[in-house]
């Protein structure tokens, strides 16, 4: 057999797009698999169309498509849906900005041309996402490729509406809404964001209507005070008894409003007076009902101040309002002081605008009845979250949570299907376009201007990308799909709802395993964004280290539970596991000259191969067991372990005397046996490294049509070999002892040393070894090896100790031995100065009480690591001297 050439360097721009091309032609991605096999399916949390990837996706896709490859070589039909989101107010956001920019206005546009000019953009967005997704090496079903606004998802989405409005979960009605004045939309109470802001409380003195005083109020919002219509005080507290039922004139206002009495009022902030408005406090709007108080908006759609307030604040902006009123107060005397404070303050989710309470029309979805369906089956084990602790925030929001307001003023996004009779009046709530009216025939009717939240299409996508509400093939081979992987942010806003819509309309939990990634932070733990200038593109990472590099090494940080802390450098750990990866199986391939390949399985095997089919054995079984309960940084480890240390770094280095002295018989039996190994590790290495284990699986002269169908590794009970593994450590233990007394006393590599291990007395290894005595010379560079119990040292020979045996290290010969005391010496007084200034510090009582937990541990460390370093340098100086 000839010989098979790879590159002398690894270079994955070489290949990686000829092998993603490789699997699409032969269409590898598409559902097929072992008849009788349970599908396994992931839908792709769809990435938003506003712009492109960042690492957040790199390492959310990079895990999905780890499992999907896995599964798919477990024989099962694998199915990974990929998809894009049309993000209605983060896309109208991005298109508004490009418009001002041009000097056009949306309004002035209209909306035909608005859309139009925003079906563009995401087209356009979509296009790259894609382009990125195949990139990075996702392994998606292209054919199945779903956008929330195709037609078929949009037929799913209206059937959802008219169902929903049908059972009467879906109404209408003038409620308190979160408003963002800058998006010009309602969000939903799980769009806001709370942030800690410094502002101020304001003390204002409300006067009684007859003149006989007044009372104080508190807030921390002046400006609406325009719009109050009571002051409230709690029925219990005693500076208000004789209070309640008086009037009081509103400042600057002049109304008449009462003071009521209300358990809602905490009777210990401010001073236990709150004033109410109604219109602009959720709490208040509450309290107002109660007390059938009258509702005044002082807000306009764009945050400025309306036509119900005094003429004086008529159009200013909250901000300004504020300024006004304060100083307006003081100057009439009606202000009685100001105080720092503390509050949080709700912010809109996309583009950071303080949101205001705002009394608005809506549609809302009554969300209890589906949310106790969702709760149960949680309860009952139909779900499962990876890691558990994310079980609790699922079920509190659901135990805690409101209706939903799912109505947006926007004009990207579906269309409300509701359309009104200007001459009967009607509601018409359809599943088709109306010519007429339903109910009188009137050819006047409009449809609704809002369009629907964007999580309203995306709580179907389980689902609906499969087909729903047809009665389709994929729907019925598919639903539910297995997995879900996504971030805990979205908890609230999707993997809820998903589980909700689809216990709904499906009867069915749309997916069994959540697995929920950590965020992606800079290496000092703070969260990557644009302000702070700390992200890194996953696009230049494939540019500069390979796809196979990125996905590896998000594998291996990405531990359960937690956060991965990155930089541009840690991306150097999966491409030097990817370089080791290369030039070892360059090497096995190079030796393939002159060789025959005999039967793997029937070719004799010595304790050292059956030692690392036992490891190779091992391994299979943790990562399989590991990747089939998500966890993906101990999967990859072992592969890690495995293949560069024990593979490479030992069983390679052990072939060595075979494939350099042995016969052809031996070198053909030691190649076949190397070249067995590296078909299975690449295949255990595939869904890790993909783009490069099928480069170098496509050149081995044994393998199956592709690794990304092989059959991945599993444990088989025909290689378990526990006695050759536990003596092969020991092995290794003396290897490294003696190794680490090489590099002690810098002994070059070419200078060959002698060494005699005296094994304890009946020591279960003594005889493996001796048998090994030939392998350990070439391991630890020595021109002789003896071993066995009666060994005794030799004067100029350096003694360690390992388990069950003491190694005798034969250096006189090798090193200049009165420097070598000499340095010795030093470092022993150099190791004795240091330990008096730990011991003396940690002997400082004052110390001790002040420094902090982990500093004294930190010396208590360095007290037992030095101790051991002197009691070592101590005996190598005795055995020298």
């Amino acid at each position: 057999m000839k010989a098979i050439e790879l590159e002398k360097t690894y270079n994955p721009k070489d290949f990686e797009d000829r092998i993603y091309q490789f699997w699409m032609d032969r269409e590898y991605f598409k559902p097929k698999g072992q008849s009788g096999k349970k599908p396994y399916v992931i839908v792709i949390p769809p990435p938003n169309v506003t712009g492109v990837l960042h690492m957040g996706h790199g390492l959310n896709n990079s895990l999905q498509d780890i499992v999907i490859r896995f599964h798919r070589m477990l024989g099962e039909p694998t199915l990974w849906v990929p998809g894009t989101d049309h993000a209605g107010i983060a896309t109208q956001n991005v298109v508004e900005k490009k418009l001002r920019a041009r000097g056009l206005d949306r309004r002035l546009l209209g909306r035909e041309r608005f859309l139009e000019e925003t079906w563009k953009t995401a087209l356009e967005h979509k296009s790259i996402i894609v382009q990125q997704l195949k990139k990075i090496g996702s392994s998606c079903d292209w054919s199945r490729e779903r956008f929330t606004l195709d037609e078929g998802l949009s037929r799913a989405v209206r059937e959802v509406f008219v169902g929903l409005y049908e059972r009467g979960l879906i109404y209408r009605g003038k409620y308190l809404v979160n408003w963002c004045s800058s998006c010009g939309t309602a969000l939903s109470d799980d769009e806001v964001e709370h942030q800690e802001a410094h502002g101020k409380m304001y003390h204002i003195r409300y006067p009684f209507v007859d003149g006989t005083g007044g009372i104080e109020i508190a807030t921390t919002r002046p400006e609406t005070m325009l719009g109050d219509t009571a002051v409230a005080v709690h029925p219990e507290d005693p500076r208000y008894k004789g209070y309640v039922g008086k009037f009081v004139i509103l400042p600057l206002v002049g109304r008449k409003i009462p003071i009521v009495a209300d358990t809602y009022v905490d009777m210990a902030f401010g001073t236990g007076a709150v004033k109410i408005t109604p219109a602009h406090d959720l709490n208040d709007w509450e309290v107002g009902k109660r007390h059938n108080l009258d509702i005044v908006n002082i807000l306009n759609p764009d945050g400025t101040l309306s036509k119900e307030v005094p003429p004086a604040y008529q159009g200013l902006d909250v901000k300004e309002a504020r300024r006004r009123v304060v100083e307006d107060l003081k100057a009439q005397g009606f202000f009685l002081g100001e105080k720092d404070h503390v509050h949080q303050v709700g912010h809109c989710y996309r583009c950071d605008t303080v949101i205001e309470p705002y009394l608005s029309e809506q549609w809302f979805v009554r969300m209890k009845s589906m949310a106790d369906k969702a709760l149960q089956a949680w309860k009952e084990g139909k779900i499962i979250f990876f890691p558990r602790k994310w079980e609790n925030t699922y079920a509190h929001w659901l135990e805690n949570i409101r209706d939903w307001c799912i109505s947006r003023q926007l004009w990207w996004g579906h269309r409300i299907p509701v359309w009104y009779c200007k001459d009967c009046g009607a509601t018409l709530v359809l599943r088709e376009d109306p010519e007429a009216c339903t109910q009188c025939g009137s050819k006047r009717i409009h449809q609704d201007e809002d369009v629907l939240d964007t999580w309203f299409s995306s709580w179907l996508w389980p689902f609906s990308t499969l087909g729903w509400p047809e009665d389709t093939e994929d729907l019925r081979t598919f639903f539910p799909t297995t997995a879900l992987v996504t971030g805990y942010d979205i908890i609230f806003f999707w993997v809820s709802r998903m589980i909700m819509a689809s216990l709904e309309f499906m009867g069915e939990v749309p997916f069994r395993d959540i697995y929920i990634t950590g965020l992606v932070r800079d290496i000092h733990g703070r969260k990557m964004s644009k302000s702070l200038g700390n992200g890194i593109d996953p696009l230049e990472i494939v540019d500069e280290y390979g796809a196979d590099a990125m996905k590896f090494t998000l594998a291996f940080l990405a531990a359960q539970g937690q956060d991965v802390l990155i930089s541009k450098e840690s991306f150097g750990v999966g491409s030097r596991f990817a370089n080791k990866i290369w030039n070892a199986s360059r090497y096995l391939l190079m030796n393939l000259e002159g060789r025959e390949l005999l039967d793997f399985e029937q070719v004799p095997k010595t304790e050292v191969d059956r030692w690392i089919l036992h490891r190779l054995n091992e391994t299979a079984g943790i990562v399989r067991e590991a990747l089939l309960g998500y966890r993906f940084n101990e999967a990859a480890s072992a592969c890690y372990e495995f293949f560069w240390n024990e593979f490479c770094d030992w069983y390679i280095e052990s072939t060595k005397l075979s494939l350099y002295s042995g016969d052809d018989t031996e070198k053909d039996r030691v190649v076949t046996l190397l070249l067995g190994i590296l078909e299975e590790a690449l295949r255990l290495l595939h869904p890790f490294l993909p783009f490069l284990t099928e480069e170098i699986y496509q050149k081995l002269p044994r393998r199956q049509e592709a690794c990304i169908v092989a059959p991945y590794p599993e444990k088989r009970p025909d290689r378990v070999f526990p006695e050759e593994a536990e003596s092969y450590a020991v092995l290794q233990e003396l290897v490294r002892l003696v190794r680490t007394l090489r590099s002690e006393f810098t002994i070059p590599p070419d200078r060959k040393i002698r060494v005699a291990v005296k094994t304890e007395p009946g020591f279960f290894a003594d005889a493996y070894l001796q048998r090994q005595e030939d392998l350990i010379r070439l391991l630890v560079g020595a021109s002789e090896v003896t071993i066995g119990e009666f060994q005794q040292q030799e004067k100029g020979s350096v003694a360690v100790v390992g388990t069950g045996f003491e190694a005798f290290v034969y250096i006189r010969d090798v090193i200049d031995v009165p420097k070598e005391i000499e340095r010795l010496t030093k470092e022993i007084r150099k190791a004795e100065s240091f330990l008096e200034s730990v011991n003396k510090k940690l002997s400082n009582q004052g110390f001790l009480e002040k420094a902090k937990p982990e500093v004294i541990a930190e010396q208590k460390a360095k007290q037992e690591e030095t101790s051991r370093k002197l009691t070592k340098l101590r005996e190598y100086l005795a055995d020298l001297s």
